[in-house]
């Protein structure tokens, strides 16, 4: 049983991380066990190790970052995160990094050529990550990063709404506004 190793980036409302991954080759072929590992954090550390975290600066970098992220570009922050936080040199190329979206995986790989993949088992290992980010990272815990979260989401909401040549959903726009107030 061969291993080998490599990265996962993880995008949250509250920054970018980077997530180092042991892998067998059995991980992929034994997708099942997998999905009921990622549930147990005891079983999950030990495959998945936190490398980094990058909280955003602000909640409008925070939007700015998850917009380009949905149009599948990089921005300055991801490119110096992934820059500053990927071995260089000899040990890079040995190394891959997972993504979850596969077009923003194309666009990491032509700009900055990391090679990347993005997979079925990308998407498990995001899911255990997203379950289990409050444990890997402890000052989101205590409802930090679900405010983060509802923050984001309101903000790319309005966003996406203001942008609406139609106007009709001026309602919409009113109820997110009182609801954070």
């Amino acid at each position: 049983m061969a291993t080998t190793s490599f990265h996962v980036l993880f995008e949250s409302a509250s920054g970018f991380a980077l997530f180092n991954v042991i892998e067998s080759d059995e991980i992929g072929s034994l997708l099942n066990e997998v999905q009921q590992g990622l549930l147990d954090f005891n079983r999950f550390q030990r495959v998945v190790k936190l490398v980094t975290f990058s909280p955003f600066l602000s909640a409008e970098n925070a939007l700015e970052n998850i917009n380009a992220i949905t149009e599948h570009e990089l921005t300055s922050d991801l490119k110096n995160f992934l820059e500053s936080n990927l071995n260089k040199g000899k040990k890079a190329s040995k190394y891959t990094l997972g993504v979850m979206e596969p077009l923003l995986a194309t666009a990491i790989q032509e700009n900055l050529q990391i090679p990347c993949r993005s997979d079925e088992t990308i998407r498990e290992l995001s899911r255990g990550i997203r379950y289990h980010l409050v444990n890997f990272i402890k000052p989101l815990g205590s409802g930090v990063l679900e405010q983060a979260q509802l923050g984001l989401g309101h903000a790319y909401s309005r966003a996406k709404v203001k942008f609406n040549p139609g106007r009709a959903d001026n309602m919409i726009i009113q109820s997110i506004a009182l609801l954070d107030q």
